[in-house]
């Protein structure tokens, strides 16, 4: 292995753990049975986050653009 490799290697690796994290912090989206029982959220409530949210959803995209690109310049290069 080469040292570009390992480089590659250690940046799609960490892309990913990036991409684990960043899932994993954002909220669901389901309302479905809330709605139902009553449990609606306020406009303050809903907006208040918005703005963590589109963070993590930029974050997350970024990080899965990066793992893709990676993954295939590794195919490549090998």
């Amino acid at each position: 292995m080469g040292v570009l490799n390992v480089i590659l290697s250690v940046v799609l690796i960490l892309a990913a753990l990036f991409m684990i994290v960043t899932v994993l912090l954002q909220s669901s989206k389901a309302e479905g049975i809330g709605a139902v029982s009553g449990q609606v959220d306020s406009y303050f409530s809903k907006n208040k986050a918005k703005t963590v949210e589109a963070k993590l959803a930029l974050g997350t995209k970024i990080a899965a653009t990066v793992f893709v690109v990676l993954s295939l310049v590794m195919l490549l290069v090998k």
